[in-house]
C-alpha cells in the first residue's frame, strides 16, 4: 500500500485517509474517490488530499476482515456465534447463546504477530458472555494489508474461538447452619448468579453442619448440579464439606485456589453430576473464585487441578466489604 499526499488529479481511485470538510458537507476518510468526488474537491480549491492506494498483492480492509473472521468463526452457527458486516475495516462477533467464551488464546496471540495492521481483540478467556454480547472484534488498522500476511493469519487463527453453551437446567444450593439463626444468606446471591445463565436454582435445602446430615442431602439431591455452601468456613480437604460429599458417595477433585476472594473452594462429582464447595465469599454478589469454576461447570467445561492453579494470575480480586477478616487488618 502506497500512503501520502498527491495532487487532486492524480486522486481518483484512491481511499481517502483523512476527512475533508467541503461547503455542501465533508467526504469522508475511507472513502474511495470517484470522478465526481475530485471534480468536488477542484472546485473547493483544494489542491492535494492524502490518500492510501493499493498496490497488486494487497487486501482492502473490508474484505481483509470479513476473511480474517470467517476463518476465527468458519461455522458460526454451530459453535453460537455470530459473526457481524465488515465496516472501515472492522467485523465483530459476538455470542448467540448464554455461555462462556472459548478462546484459543495462542491463536490470537499469533494472529497479531504476523503483521502489526492486522488485529484481533476478545474477551478474557472462559468470559461468561450475555446474548448478544461482544466476545471479539476483528480490526485491520489500515486501508488495505498485504495477501500473503492476511493468508499466514487466516491459516494460523483458523476455529480459534466458540461459545461453550450452558448444559446444565436445574441447580440445588445446600447450605448447613450452625446456629438457627444462620439462614439462608447465600440463596439470593446463588440465584442471581444462575439467572445470568438461565440455570434455575431448586428450592430451599437448609441442614444442621454435620457430615451425615450434609451427605444425606447431597445423596438425595435431583439437580443436574450441586452447590454446597457451609455455614463455618471449609478449613481443610477432610471437613465436613468435602468429607460429606464422600461419604455421599462422590469424588472430592480439589481444594483450595490461588484466587482472593475465593481460596476456600473444593470441587468434585456425584456420579458425574458436578459438585462445588462454595467459599463464603459467595454470599456477596462481587466477583469472587468461585464464579470462574462455576461457569465454567455450568457450561460442561471440565475444570481440572492444573486450571485451577493457573487462575493465580489475575486472581487479586476486589476485596469484599463485608469480608469477615480483610486482607489488611
Amino acid at each position: 500500500m502506497i500512503f501520502g499526499a498527491v495532487p487532486v488529479a492524480d486522486a481518483g481511485g484512491a481511499v481517502l485517509a483523512h476527512s475533508v470538510p467541503l461547503p455542501g458537507g465533508r467526504l469522508r476518510k475511507g472513502k474511495v474517490l470517484g470522478a465526481a468526488d475530485v471534480a468536488v474537491l477542484q472546485e473547493a480549491g483544494i489542491a492535494e488530499v492524502i490518500v492510501a492506494r493499493l498496490e497488486p498483492g494487497d487486501v482492502a480492509e473490508d474484505a481483509a476482515a470479513e476473511r480474517l473472521a470467517q476463518a476465527l468463526v468458519p461455522d458460526a452457527a454451530a459453535v453460537g456465534l455470530r459473526v457481524g458486516k465488515a465496516s472501515t475495516g472492522r467485523v465483530n462477533i459476538f455470542a448467540d447463546c448464554l455461555g462462556v467464551a472459548e478462546i484459543e488464546a495462542a491463536k490470537i496471540d499469533a494472529i497479531n504477530a504476523v503483521h502489526p495492521m492486522i488485529t484481533v481483540a476478545t474477551v478474557p478467556e472462559w468470559q461468561r458472555m450475555g446474548l448478544r454480547g461482544m466476545v471479539a472484534t476483528v480490526k485491520i488498522i489500515s486501508y488495505a494489508v498485504p495477501e500473503v500476511a492476511l493468508e499466514r493469519s487466516c491459516v494460523l487463527g483458523h476455529d480459534g474461538m466458540r461459545m461453550r453453551a450452558v448444559t446444565v437446567a436445574r441447580a440445588q444450593l445446600i447450605q448447613t447452619f450452625v446456629e438457627a439463626d444462620d439462614g439462608v444468606k447465600g440463596q439470593k446471591a446463588i440465584g442471581d448468579r444462575l439467572d445470568r445463565l438461565g440455570v434455575r436454582l431448586g428450592d430451599i435445602c437448609l441442614v444442621p453442619h454435620e457430615t451425615e446430615a450434609l451427605a444425606t442431602a447431597i445423596r438425595g439431591s435431583d439437580a443436574e448440579a450441586i452447590f454446597i455452601l457451609t455455614a463455618s468456613a471449609t478449613s481443610d480437604i477432610s471437613d465436613v464439606g468435602p468429607a460429606a460429599l464422600r461419604a455421599a458417595g462422590g469424588r472430592v477433585a480439589h481444594y483450595g485456589m490461588p484466587v482472593d476472594p475465593g481460596n476456600l473452594l473444593f470441587y468434585g462429582d456425584l456420579r458425574g453430576v458436578p459438585v462445588i464447595g462454595l467459599p463464603g465469599c459467595a454470599r456477596s454478589p462481587a466477583l469472587n473464585g468461585a464464579d470462574w469454576v462455576m461457569e465454567r461447570m455450568l457450561c460442561g467445561v471440565p475444570v481440572t487441578p492444573r486450571d485451577i492453579a493457573g487462575m493465580g494470575v489475575g486472581g487479586l480480586l476486589k476485596e469484599i466489604p463485608t469480608r469477615p477478616r480483610p486482607r489488611e487488618g
